[in-house]
């Protein structure tokens, strides 16, 4: 990807640039409905979108059709993009064709998710792009929930379901030579040397106990009772079940020392 200079035909190296002023005069040229200003503008535009696909070099195996997909954030950028907003349009257009993308990567990945809540979260993306129209700043759960007269858990809940999944072989770092990969990153604490040698202490503990203290520890502590409901199951008062609960884990402890 990072060598990559064609992209659907279109030579990234050979893209024109603009300035500030050049910009502006054709965004005023397009808002008074000229159409080669527009395609000019979008033209010369072309980085921003190379540069949001970067993000996502390691997930894509089509960067062709992901390059004409943030084509379409950046065309929506340029309908809706404010003059008067007093900010650079690339502030503007990234967040959109940023958005453009992870929309098709979340139609095209291999976990589903029902439709109820897929058409609420894009209704909550169509309503961050319009909230986002008069403000440089991402609208809140809050005001998304506000917009659609919906409550923000099911905000919430949307945007959770249609978040970006992420690969364990997703490069974190990269120097050039070593690179050190999300994996890497993750632990199993279940699994651990430590966590072994205390399960291992922990079944010899419990093989040392009679019988009705083990069957006192499992309604306690696997089954949630109270010692009182114990005292009730096996029959014996509640002093009982507690004197024996006590010595039961002061046994375990002595193990572990």
């Amino acid at each position: 990807m990072k060598s990559c200079v064609e992209i659907t035909g279109i030579n990234t190296s050979n893209l024109p640039k603009l300035s500030g002023a050049e910009q502006l005069e054709l965004m005023n040229r397009i808002k008074q409905g000229d159409d080669l200003a527009r395609e000019q503008f979008a033209v010369c535009n072309m980085r921003l979108v190379l540069s949001v696909i970067q993000r996502f070099r390691n997930r894509i195996s089509n960067p062709d059709d992901v390059f004409q997909v943030g084509c379409i954030g950046l065309m929506k950028a340029i309908d809706n993009f404010d003059v008067n907003l007093n900010v650079r349009f690339s502030t503007y257009a990234v967040p959109m064709i940023l958005g453009e993308i992870r929309r098709y990567l979340r139609d095209n990945s291999g976990i589903r998710v029902s439709r109820s809540i897929r058409d609420t979260a894009y209704k909550i993306l169509k309503a961050k792009e319009d909230l986002s129209k008069n403000s440089v700043n991402e609208p809140s759960a809050g005001e998304i929930s506000q917009y659609l007269d919906i409550p923000i858990s099911d905000v919430a809940v949307a945007m959770e379901a249609i978040s970006d999944t992420v690969s364990l072989s997703e490069s974190v770092y990269d120097d050039g030579e070593d690179s050190i990969f999300l994996m890497d990153q993750l632990s199993d604490d279940n699994n651990s040397e430590e966590k072994w040698l205390e399960n291992i202490n922990l079944r010899d503990s419990l093989s040392k106990l009679d019988p009705r203290q083990k069957e006192i520890l499992l309604l306690r502590y696997y089954k949630g009772r109270t010692q009182m409901e114990v005292s009730e199951d096996i029959g014996i008062s509640q002093a009982q079940v507690s004197r024996l609960e006590k010595n039961a884990i002061e046994a375990i402890k002595k193990n572990f020392v």
